[in-house]
Parts: structure tokens; sequence; C-alpha cells
């Protein structure tokens, strides 16, 4: 959604990912980049990608997807996996609070799918994030001045090994197939073992993993990994 709006760290490039994945595991499908002003698709979409934009463009963003929070919030009730990334996982919460810890702002209320509000840190989290989550160890970066406040009824996405997340120990919010994380990298490309999950719970055993194709870039983001954790000093798994 919106990707010329919405890929300030690359984030937009997941949906890539997602497309060039299933399509090397023989299925068809294709990548459908919605605008502003779009009309909403009647068809039930196989994924959702938003990704991430700057502050300053915000309140517009906000409104723009307004039009189509009716059908993301029953596409996310049926099942269809979503993964929305930085300030777009931020619009999809209950809102975003604005100013600073000891002196709050504006509330920016958001689509209110993912439970929670985004909160000021104290100082921005600029730098690698490695979080465990029931898929494995996954490496990115993180870009932002604001955690994340989850319920204490309510699942995050991960545990943070490294890095700031949430500000809680905790990375992100997943409801179902929804996943909201401030995971930059682009993330699916970094941990090809999230994008076959995604894929997975949309197509079943009609995804395959393990094309000629995957295999050659899944080493590829492997090592990439092994590197940044090797560099951290962190165990692979």
């Amino acid at each position: 959604m919106f990707p010329e709006r919405l890929d300030v760290n690359g984030d937009a490039q997941n949906a890539l990912v997602l497309a060039r994945r299933a399509r090397w595991a023989g299925l068809e499908v294709d990548l459908v980049p919605v605008a502003p002003g779009d009309r909403v698709p009647h068809e039930r979409p196989a994924a959702v990608v938003i990704g991430s934009s700057v502050d300053s463009e915000l309140v517009a963003l906000r409104a723009d997807l307004t039009e189509f929070a009716a059908a993301l919030t029953e596409w996310v009730a049926t099942g269809v996996p979503l993964l929305a990334v930085g300030t777009g996982f931020e619009l999809l919460s209950h809102g975003i609070q604005f100013g600073t810890q000891d002196e709050p702002g504006e509330l920016l209320e958001g689509l209110g799918i993912f439970p929670g509000r985004a909160r000021s840190l104290a100082a921005r989290a600029t730098d690698d994030l490695v979080v465990d989550v029931r898929e494995g160890r996954l490496v990115g970066f993180e870009n932002h001045a604001r955690g994340f406040l989850v319920p204490a009824d309510a699942p995050a996405f991960g545990t943070v090994v490294r890095g700031t997340g949430n500000d809680t120990r905790s990375e992100g919010s997943r409801l179902g197939a929804a996943i909201g994380t401030h995971l930059h990298g682009p993330v699916l490309a970094k941990n090809p073992v999230l994008a076959d999950a995604m894929l997975t719970a949309t197509f079943g055993e009609a995804y395959r993993a393990d094309s000629p194709e995957a295999r050659v870039v899944d080493g590829y983001a492997a090592r990439a990994r092994a590197s940044i954790l090797s560099r951290l000093e962190l165990p692979h798994s």
C-alpha cells in the first residue's frame, strides 16, 4: 500500500520479496500497488504490505489509510497475512502519542487494528535490532523515535535480543497473521523464513520454499545475518 510514500527504509520492497518467492514456487500472483484515492479492492488479497514514512506525513497518511480501514480490518480478521513496518505499524495501532515521555503531546488516533499505541522514547533508537520470534531469530535495523505499548493481554511479535524494539524488551505486535514491527531491512529480504511463513499462511502446502532461486537468495540472506550476528557477538539462533 502507498509504495511511493511508505518506502523510506525500503520497506515497500517486502511486497516484492513475497511476490518473487511465490512466483519461484510456481504460483501465479500479481504485485498490486495501491495509491491514495484508489478504490478498495474487492478481491481478498494474498497478503498486504505497509511500509514506513516520516512524521511530517503521518496526518495525511492516516487520512488516506482511513479509506481502507474497513477492508484492512476485515482482511486481518479473516486471516490475510499483513506486514506493517515502522510508522505504517504505528498508524495501524490505536494511536501515536507525540511529545516526550515527561510532556506527552497530541494523540493521533490510528486505525485501531493492532492493540496498543506508539509512545515517545527517551532517545531515538537507531541501531541493529535482533528479535526472537516463533519463526526464528530475525535481524534488522531500527530507526524510530517511539516505542510501543502492548496491552498485557495482547501478544508482542517477539522478544528483543539486541536493540530497543518496543522499549519493554518486547518487539512489535502480532494479531493472528498480521505483524507490526520496527524491523527495517527490508525485513523479509534479510529474513526469508518470515516471508515463507506469510506465504504458507496464504497458500498452505501449495507454497514450497525450496525452489532453486529461493535457495540462492536464502544463502545470501544467511551470510548477511551471520555477519551481523557475529559482529554483535550473538548466537545465530
